[in-house]
Parts: structure tokens; sequence; C-alpha cells
């Protein structure tokens, strides 16, 4: 572990690296403040330019720094205008604009970042204790346990579904498990379902994809929608940035909590920092004081810090299953898994081993990457804000742009294109009717492990014998069996209790 620092230090702290974490963490901030744009869409950009690096410990400490910055910088506009940039920020705009229509802006600003950072900083230090010992752990896991991990996080998928919408986020991750069978298969070395289209042969690109499922309609929800990209400027000089010694003593505790919290929730396949950030914004509020519990929602500092804190550490949190397992951990990883790929880096049980420099660089980064939020945050805030006046006029042609050269870069042909606009007006009326589409991704991207794994286990045991010959692959299995059917049974017993009650008025 110790030779694994030390390495991660020398790779992390050359020149190179070091630009990079300050440059993906600027991208990140200004992209977060946007309303609408979000890590996923931003990352989907940038693939093209961390591909074109070579280097994958650069391309992922530049696609890591645009996370957890895009993150970090979110909460500006939720603060400011009301206008959550990230979804993971919609709770900090709970308590966080009520400060700011109180002319306590400074101090929320101020509040927002120091959570931040100590919810990355701790998760960076959990994930730096914890990532080895999940790592040593994997290398027992074999293609039959690789499946049945897919199969766990696909099952994990309704967490990326809002309330009712369970249905629509299977059927999006069936979706995605149809697509990723296009072009030739783990079985045969035959095309399939590429309807004569040669450049299909190869499947469909990933960066084409996540390009239409993410950065397309956000230009066409700025078109289609006009009044979603007015919004009202922050009035009045942003000043008084310090907190009293009271406040702090208030919610070091709650950022404390809700790092271990967030983080924990990160590792999760399927959970991610909007889940973290709002059962962080719960729980601190459940176990308040009365007195305290009555100032949530109109400008409480503990409801700010710990959704700040919880997010962020969630974001840290999220990197223990992508690298460790191989597994995205949210939405935003599972776009950097297919970046990963597309650098030709395998993340699982023997990174650690074969390629130290990438694990070891990424968390090292971190650190030095919440150092640099924190400077950019607290000084440059109320000259960050002003990019939120951005007119849509420059927005969206920015937009549709990079989306567009970033899917012809990616797989040099213009069929790409066609793909990419057609997926991307399929994506658009998919969201205007309120289907996700994190779960048509990830399902898309684990389609394909989830089929090589399955190929190998039938081909080593002859048939489906290997579900109990090993009992790993069976308990994983009973785990996904388990969140797919106690949702619907709690869901059940909830709606006989309220007939009940209902009958007994």
């Amino acid at each position: 572990m110790l030779d694994g620092i030390l390495t991660g230090l020398s790779t992390a702290f050359s020149v190179t690296n070091i630009l990079m974490v300050i440059g993906g963490c600027l991208i990140g901030t200004f992209i977060g403040m946007l309303p609408g744009l979000g890590p996923m869409s931003i990352i989907a950009i940038m693939i093209p330019v961390a591909i074109s690096i070579g280097d994958p410990s650069t391309a992922l400490i530049l696609l890591a720094g645009v996370y957890y910055g895009a993150v970090f910088g979110g909460s500006t506009s939720s603060i400011l205008i009301n206008a959550p940039g990230v979804a993971s920020t919609v709770a900090t705009s709970f308590d966080g604009y009520p400060m700011t229509r109180a002319g306590k802006a400074g101090k929320a600003l101020t509040v927002a970042a120091i959570a931040s950072f100590c919810g990355g900083t701790i998760g960076a230090i959990l994930l730096m204790i914890f990532a080895p010992a999940l790592a040593s752990v994997a290398l027992l896991f074999h293609s039959a346990e690789y499946f049945a991990l897919m199969v766990v996080g696909l099952s994990a998928i309704a967490a990326f579904a809002g309330s009712g919408q369970v249905g629509k986020a299977l059927l999006m991750t069936l979706l995605g498990l149809i697509m990723a069978t296009v072009g030739e298969g783990a079985l045969f070395n035959a095309p399939r379902f590429t309807m004569g289209i040669s450049d299909l042969q190869s499947g469909f690109g990933f960066i084409t994809l996540a390009m239409a499922m993410f950065a397309l309609p956000e230009a066409l929800y700025l078109i289609l929608d006009p009044n979603r990209s007015k919004t009202e400027g922050a009035s009045g000089e942003i000043k008084d940035l310090r907190i009293t010694k009271n406040e702090a003593k208030r919610i070091a505790p709650v950022i404390g909590r809700q790092s271990i919290q967030g983080f924990l929730i990160g590792v999760l396949p399927g959970a991610g920092a909007t889940i973290a950030s709002f059962l962080g914004y719960a729980v601190e509020r459940n176990i308040a004081s009365k007195e305290e519990q009555a100032e949530f929602g109109k400008g409480s500092v503990k409801g700010l810090a710990a959704p700040e804190a919880a997010n962020n550490a969630a974001c840290t949190g999220s990197f223990v299953p992508l690298l460790t397992l191989g597994i995205p951990g949210s939405g935003t990883t599972a776009i950097l898994l297919g970046a990963l790929i597309a650098l030709n880096v395998s993340p699982g049980p023997r990174l650690m081993v074969d390629q130290p420099e990438i694990f070891w660089a990424v968390i090292i980064s971190m650190y030095l990457g919440n150092v640099i939020l924190l400077i950019l945050n607290l000084p440059l805030i109320p000259y960050i804000a002003k990019i939120l006046t951005v007119p849509r006029t420059f927005l969206i042609p920015f937009i549709l742009f990079f989306t567009l050269m970033g899917a012809y870069i990616g797989q040099n042909n213009s069929t790409e294109l066609l793909i990419l606009v057609g997926f991307g007006i399929c994506a658009t009326i998919l969201r205007f009717a309120d289907y996700p589409l994190a779960p048509l991704l990830i399902g898309f991207i684990l389609g394909s492990m989830l089929e090589d794994n399955f190929t190998r286990s039938m081909d080593l045991y002859g048939g489906l014998d290997f579900i109990l010959q090993r009992p790993m692959t069976m308990g994983l299995l009973v785990i996904a069996a388990s969140l797919v059917v106690l949702p619907s049974y709690r869901a059940r017993r909830a709606r006989l209790r309220q007939q009940g009650v209902a009958d007994g008025d």
C-alpha cells in the first residue's frame, strides 16, 4: 500500500497532471453552475479530449476533476438564484437560497465550500483505506461472480428512478441491454442486428450514445423550453464570507456524519450523489432538536452543510466499485467506466496490481483537487457567478459543436453523426415523457460485460451449473432478487395498510 501511495504521489504531482487537475476543476466548476448541465453531459463532451491525451492516468485525473468540480460548483447557482446546476445540489437550495434572500449569500457560499471540501477529503481518505480491502476481496471473484455482480448492479437500477418511475427505469435498462447486443458478440464473431450497416459491426459507439443521451438533449431542451434558462441574476455584492465559531461548531458534526454516510451510499452500485444529498438532508433534519428543525428550509447552516458534505463524499465513494469491481456507482461513473474501456484500461481487482499508477494517482489527485476547488470557490465566487448570465444564443451552439465533434472524432465516420442525431431526438422525447436516461446508459455498458462473463462461465462449467457450484455467485444473485422484490413488497404492504385505514374509517 505504501509503495502504491508513493507511486500515486509521483504520478499525480507531475506538472502535466497538476495542470489537468486544475483544468478539470475549473471546467467542472463552470459547467456545474449552469442550470441543467450536469457532470454527465460535460464528461460525455470531454471524453474525446481525454482519449486524445493517450496516458490513461492523466485522462482519468482530468475526467475525475471535472466530475467532482461540477458537483462542487453546482451549489453556486442553487444558493444564488435557486437554480440547481446539478441534480445532486437540489437539496442545497432548500436552505442555501433562503440564506441568500436573507442577505447571507457570502456565508452560505462559505458553508457550502467548507462542507464540500471536508466531504470530498474525508471521502478520499476512506477511499484510500477501504478500496485496497475491497480489491483484495475482489481477487476471489471469477467470471461467474462478475456476472452475478453485473446482475446486482442492474437490479439496483431503481435508485435512478423517481417516485413511481421504477417501471420506466427497468424499461430503459432493458433497452440499454438490447442496444448492447448490436455488433459482434462474445460467443460468435459474427455481426448481430446490424441491419446490413457495416459501421455497426462493432456496435454502437459509447461516446455517440453518451452524447445523444445527455449532451444533445440539453441543447434541444434549451431551444424547446426557453423559460428553462431564464433565471434571475444575483443582486448585490457578495461579501462577508466568514462564519462564526458557533456556526462552525454546529456544522462540524454534521459534516463528519454526512461525509461517512455519503461515502457509503456512493459505494453502492446504482446509488449516487443525488440520493446521498437528499438522505443527508433528511437524516440531519430528523435528528435535530425542535428549535433547529424549525430553521430547516428557512436558512439553516446545518441544512446547507449536510447535502453538500454528503454529495461530495458520495462522488468519491462511487470510485470504489468503479475502480475495484468495474461497476459504476452512479450515472456519471458509468460514463467514466466507458472512458476507461476506451482507454484500454480494465477496471477491477487487478487494477491495483497491474496499473497502480492509475489507481493511486486518481486517489491522490482527489486531495489536490479538493484544495484547488476550495481556493477557487472562496475568493472567486463573486466573479464566477457571472457565468450564469451567458445568453442562450452562445450556449446552444457551444453544446452542439462539441457534441457533434465529439461523436465524429470518437468513431471517425459520418454515420455516427446520423446515429447521434437520431438517438438525440429519441432521448429528448423520452425526457419530455419523464423517462430516466441514466438506466439506459448503464444497461448498455453493463450489457456487454454481463454477456462476456456469462459466456465464459457457461463455457467453463458446461451450462448453468456454475450458479449452484459457486456459493458466492448464488449469494449475489439472491441479493439481486431481493433488491427487485423487496421494494415491490414494501409498496404493496403500504397500499394494504392504507386500504385498511380507509376501511376502518
